[in-house]
């Protein structure tokens, strides 16, 4: 990481509205997602709009800024990021309770004892239950005591849980009462319907007259936080997301919290994992993309992801008649969008590690330079 990125609390004044990147028509498809934390290059653009050079050029091209983020920052101003997706919680069964409860992965609590991994299945249990032993294996729970079952954390985790959890130590809850090694997701839902009536009627448009989108509000104390390659001397008002929707944008004069993880960005001989920090474009072939590249296929061992986002489809699209403010009549329409990797993803390699140090296609075009500039596809690398 550049030694000249500064970092920045972006304080939301209001709801925040990010909505998915899928095909949206309102009438058809009339309800749009929200899209929480937002991509990297929302907030760049909302910080970038700060400068002068760029206030008086929005439109201006030159890739002469470095960014990473966004992340979550607490009002203490510990930084939460994705709970990594290979990581369990073990919870020991009460002592007057008779029977072990089942174990539920979809349980998300801080009622734990201690941490383990999913891990890899082996060649013979692949060959037992027929899976394709040319393929990935399948991610499954290590073996736990009778008396235990397991959980998961919540969400998000701690900067300093993360920086033990790369150098593979196991997570135990802290001691402290006020520290928490993880977090559920600290913003509350709110639906915005947007209605359009008829002019001198009680009735909604036939077209367009009804959509709704999910906002977001952050819980008291909560923030973004980012950084830039641009020292900005003050506290300023940005725009960011719908709405015209603004927040406040304050220099943090020393962040100490990403010192934690600094050290983790680069390969070294110990590493055999990674965790995924920020978005990441896994190319499977020509704008096909899945959770894992297909020259990462051979040094593999395993990987723990969520569904990647396919966001995209098929639609009508209605296209205004030229000069004329009619429309035309319905035409079929493809509307692919990237397909990005969550952040939280973890790679398990064998022993040889991939060249490319970051999750992004080999080649490309603007698109991937701006990429790379904005640490998409970032990864810290571990030992396990």
């Amino acid at each position: 990481m550049d030694d000249k990125i500064r970092w920045y609390a972006i304080e939301p004044l209001d709801v925040l509205l990010f909505r998915e990147a899928k095909p949206f028509i309102p009438g058809e498809g009339s309800w749009a997602k929200g899209n929480f934390p937002p991509m990297p290059i929302t907030v760049f653009q909302a910080l970038r709009s700060i400068l002068d050079v760029y206030r008086n050029e929005p439109l201006k091209k030159n890739r002469d800024l470095e960014f990473i983020g966004p992340f979550l920052l607490d009002a203490d101003n510990v930084m939460w990021l994705p709970t990594p997706k290979d990581l369990l919680a073990v919870k020991t069964k009460p002592q007057n309770q008779e029977e072990t409860p089942q174990d539920d992965l979809d349980d998300k609590t801080d009622d734990w004892d201690r941490t383990l991994r999913f891990q890899p299945m082996t060649s013979e249990a692949m060959e037992q239950f027929g899976f394709d032993k040319d393929k990935l294996p399948p991610m499954v729970t290590p073996a736990i005591n009778q008396n235990e079952f397991i959980c998961r954390p919540q969400t998000w985790i701690a900067g300093e849980a993360l920086s033990k959890y790369l150098r593979g130590e196991t997570l135990k809850q802290p001691e402290g009462k006020n520290q928490k090694y993880f977090h559920s997701d600290p913003w509350s839902v709110q639906i915005m319907p947007h209605i359009q009536m008829k002019s001198g009627e009680r009735q909604v448009k036939e077209e367009e007259g009804y959509f709704t989108e999910v906002a977001v509000r952050l819980h008291s104390g909560w923030k973004l936080v980012a950084g830039m390659s641009h020292k900005l001397e003050k506290t300023e008002v940005v725009r960011l997301g719908g709405e015209g929707h603004r927040a406040l944008v304050s220099p943090l004069s020393k962040f100490e919290q990403w010192q934690l993880l600094e050290g983790f960005t680069k390969q070294t001989e110990a590493s055999n994992f990674a965790y995924l920090l920020t978005p990441g474009l896994a190319e499977k072939e020509t704008a096909v993309y899945g959770v894992y590249p297909n020259n990462w296929q051979g040094l593999l061992s395993g990987c723990a992801s969520e569904r990647p986002l396919f966001w995209g489809g098929v639609s009508n699209i209605k296209r205004r008649i030229l000069n004329s403010q009619d429309k035309g009549n319905a035409e079929f329409a493809l509307l692919p969008q990237r397909a990005f990797v969550p952040p939280g993803t973890v790679y398990i390699f064998n022993e040889n590690l991939p060249q490319d140090e970051r999750l992004l296609p080999s080649v490309g075009g603007s698109w991937l330079d701006t990429f790379r500039q904005l640490n998409y596809g970032k990864l810290l690398w571990g030992t396990r």
